[in-house]
């Protein structure tokens, strides 16, 4: 029974294949053509026969086994067609990246338009000159119907242009747009330019500019009483199947089952754990009964299933839940195509966190990330930098600069000399390299991607931070556990207040934290590049004007990335006696917020769209067992003292 099972998946398979291939040389499904470059390939894709050494479904489950796309050639435009080798200047864009340019307003536009102008020109892809742009930016304005606003003065043909069209364009001219990009919501087969322009989800107008809703993923999977497939019929109707149906549900003469339930006309998607759109061609039916896409996915497992729906939920939050992601998302794809055969793997667009957090201009291999140790089987580099920033000059961290550097795990320590005065000419001897680097007195200078950081992790210090030698130890070990997470030592907590009507935080004790401070804390060195590189400017000067609020937004921005919390570790009770709460720039640790800084926090949520910082009640210690041995043969001397 069981080898004529087999025997029947196998000739299943191959029918599917063969009368895929079938279609596609008749063109049943015209969408198809949107993947299908205007010139074949060179050579044929390699993957195709190792995936049919495993079942089907499970090998789209294993992104090694995905071949990357490579390079294709430049091709000459037909007609008036374009593709990206032969209508886009590359050679601008090489050596400062993606800068985009973005033409101001030609008439009124509505406000949601001006907020898209206002989110684009706060990234870091906007430059205020045209002669520096690598893409020149026009984004559709609210002209009457039938009315096409003017082309500017830059137009040059439109080429290293990008014509932003977010929701169906009141202009029906296409032909002048010449040699310029079209992102646009729901393109047509007929004007699509495949590998040139981009296609766009049509977005409702309320879609959120930015934050934008989390997808809506349950426990169960698939949920109790849901159909397993919806398949859309003619004249917007849907049929569904639930797991119990037949294995020919759609054709009318199938006497196992009289059909499916049916939807009435015009009805919205149905609530179905798949979804199937074919082709308007009648053939598109016949092709499913081949495929037997109802038996392969009755037998599928649960677990697979809500690992697909994990995948739509990460694809969801990453890529479509806000406007400004989808506009960035677009860019990164046209960015993407600049680098060429060095753009990002697969891997870094279909895994959290997505490419839009994977900067290309930081790395385009996943090892070099803390996101992706997981999938790749490796860990981080076994030592770290220690940065200790000096924002005053009385508070040379002589002791502290001792302590760090007795670490075994310590590779370097840099002093960031953020003083109005020069540093001292001379410094302590030390077990590791000690460097001095000069500073321009603003508390975002802490989170720069320095250069001389030769290690992926970073401990981030104050001049007037007191740790031990030992609490630093544990605490790189928890980091290489988890590095893509902040681990630290002292707490804050952030809260909803009702009396003020928004957010604000405190470092109060409580059974729960939610960011911890920076002036003691390790994490990825990626994250200076993305705190330099991605954030807004605007909150990048939030954090210069009030130092607190940097400690905040390094929270906000690691959170926002992760979806999880800091992890805490142990800090010693006779450093925090000597400590009560003090002022920025006072001698001692920083712990409590200050009044004037409160309100960052809102600013903040507001920017992000959405308040990313997440509660734990987690704090990792060591397991000090009580051995029959002398404390200085121990591994954390210092934390087991009473």
């Amino acid at each position: 029974m069981g080898g004529h099972m087999q025997s029947w998946r196998r000739k299943s398979l191959w029918l599917a294949l063969s009368a895929s291939w079938l279609l596609i040389l008749l063109g049943v499904f015209p969408l198809l053509r949107l993947a299908v470059p205007a010139r074949p390939r060179a050579r044929a894709p390699q993957g195709w026969p190792r995936w049919l050494d495993a079942e089907l479904l499970q090998s789209f489950s294993q992104p090694g086994e995905l071949l990357e796309d490579g390079p294709q050639p430049p091709q000459a435009p037909r007609g008036d067609s374009c593709n990206w080798g032969a209508c886009f200047d590359a050679s601008k864009c090489r050596d400062g990246g993606l800068k985009v340019f973005v033409y101001p307003a030609a008439g009124p536009i509505s406000e949601t338009r001006r907020r898209i102008l206002a989110s684009i020109e706060g990234s870091h892809y906007h430059t205020v000159s045209p002669a520096e742009a690598c893409l020149l930016l026009l984004l559709s304005s609210d002209t009457p119907a039938g009315q096409c606003e003017p082309v500017p003065a830059q137009w040059d043909g439109g080429r290293n242009h990008l014509v932003l069209n977010l929701h169906p364009a009141p202009c029906p001219q296409t032909v002048q747009l010449g040699q310029a990009m079209v992102a646009k919501a729901s393109p047509t087969v007929d004007t699509f330019r495949a590998g040139f322009d981009v296609a766009l989800p049509l977005l409702p107008e309320a879609h959120p500019l930015r934050g934008g809703a989390p997808g809506q993923l349950q426990q169960h999977s698939p949920r109790p009483g849901v159909a397993l497939l919806a398949l859309a019929g003619e004249r917007g109707r849907w049929y569904t199947a639930g797991t119990n149906s037949s294995a020919c549900p759609w054709d009318g003469h199938c006497e196992q089952d009289h059909g499916p339930k049916q939807t009435p006309p015009g009805a919205l998607l149905p609530n179905a754990t798949f979804c199937l759109i074919p082709g308007r061609s009648p053939d598109a039916w016949h092709f499913l009964q081949a495929l037997q896409v109802l038996t392969a996915l009755q037998e599928m497992p649960l677990t697979r299933v809500l690992a697909l729906r994990q995948q739509t939920q990460f694809l969801w939050d990453a890529y479509f839940s806000s406007v400004e992601k989808v506009i960035h998302t677009t860019l990164e794809i046209i960015q993407d195509r600049i680098f060429g055969a060095s753009a990002r793997p697969s891997l870094l667009w279909n895994s959290p966190p997505g490419a839009l957090l994977a900067l290309p201009t930081f790395s385009t291999s996943p090892v070099d990330f803390p996101f992706y140790h997981l999938q790749q089987g490796s860990r981080p580099v076994g030592r770290f930098s220690a940065l200790i920033w000096v924002e005053a000059p009385g508070q040379l961290p002589l002791k502290l600069i001792q302590v760090v550097a007795g670490s075994q795990h310590c590779a370097q320590i840099l002093v960031l000399w953020s003083c109005e005065k020069p540093p001292p000419p001379r410094w302590p001897e030390t077990a590791v390299p000690l460097t001095v680097i000069g500073g321009h007195r603003k508390a975002s200078d802490r989170f720069f991607p320095y250069s001389a950081v030769s290690t992926d992790a970073i401990l981030s210090l104050d001049a007037h931070s007191s740790l031990s030698t030992s609490e630093v130890d544990f605490a790189f070990v928890v980091w290489q556990s988890f590095p893509e997470r902040m681990v630290g030592f002292l707490t804050w907590s952030h809260f909803w207040d009702e009396t003020r009507g928004g957010w604000g935080y405190t470092a109060e004790k409580a059974n729960e934290f939610s960011m911890v401070l920076t002036s003691a804390v390790f994490y990825h060195r990626y994250y200076h590049t993305l705190f330099t590189h991605s954030l807004p400017r605007a909150l990048r000067s939030l954090a210069d004007e009030t130092p607190t609020c940097a400690d905040v937004l390094m929270n906000f921005l690691v959170a926002a990335v992760t979806k999880v919390p800091p992890i805490k570790v142990p800090y010693g009770s006779r450093h925090q006696e000597a400590r009560p709460p003090l002022a920025p720039g006072s001698p001692g640790l920083r712990q409590e917020p200050q009044p004037a800084a409160q309100d960052c926090i809102n600013q903040m949520a507001a920017a992000f769209g959405h308040m990313p910082l997440v509660s734990s009640h987690l704090r990792l210690d060591p397991v000090l067992y009580k051995d029959p041995v002398s404390v200085l043969r121990k591994k954390y001397r210092s934390l087991e003292k009473p």
